[in-house]
């Protein structure tokens, strides 16, 4: 089928701007659906149908309508705003990463891109989410980062006194034995 002139070289949805901008995006070194986005667009927009289209892509008819839906209500300069796939998943190394930051205070740790560090005492979920996506470009959630830490057994909050007194138990009978002003233990090696 051939393709439809139109008045003045102008497309069927797309304005000559975004027309220019999504030709100037089609390069060699874009990903495969990133590359299919664009054309899907720019095929539509010269009188294609979404049949043809689908033909000459390889791709389905779901995401063809998608994206020449996204042609005609003017919103094809967003084009790489939606995301490509599942989204990330958490790794071992971005795991290890976690618990390197929880073992040292937020005083220690040097802030990505920065010549300075945290003035936080204790580290918080927000902090460690802004500081994994600066320093290794992994974005997660806050209340992401908290279920991770729990199923690591670690978290972000302090232990209380009460709390450490009740998991060490020789902790606890130094402190009934200070009251007596009487002490028996072991000294610290």
């Amino acid at each position: 089928m051939q393709r439809l002139n139109f008045p003045n070289d102008s497309g069927r949805f797309l304005s000559p701007f975004q027309r220019k901008h999504l030709e100037k995006n089609l390069k060699p070194n874009l990903s495969k659906q990133y590359f299919q986005r664009i054309k899907i667009m720019l095929l539509a927009d010269e009188g294609k149908t979404q049949t043809q289209i689908c033909q000459e892509l390889g791709c389905s008819h779901s995401t063809a309508r998608y994206w020449i839906n996204v042609a005609k209500s003017g919103q094809a300069h967003q084009w790489n705003n939606n995301p490509i796939g599942r989204p990330q998943i958490v790794d071992s190394q971005c795991l290890d990463k976690l618990r390197i930051l929880l073992s040292q205070s937020p005083k220690e740790v040097k802030v990505p891109n920065r010549d300075f560090t945290y003035s936080a005492s204790q580290w918080t979920a927000k902090k460690l989410s802004e500081h994994l996506e600066a320093e290794m470009g992994i974005k997660i959630s806050d209340r992401h980062i908290n279920r991770l830490l729990k199923e690591m057994g670690l978290s972000t909050r302090q232990k209380s006194k009460n709390n450490l007194e009740k998991n060490d138990p020789q902790q606890s009978e130094i402190k009934q034995l200070s009251k007596s002003n009487i002490v028996i233990r072991d000294l610290p090696s």
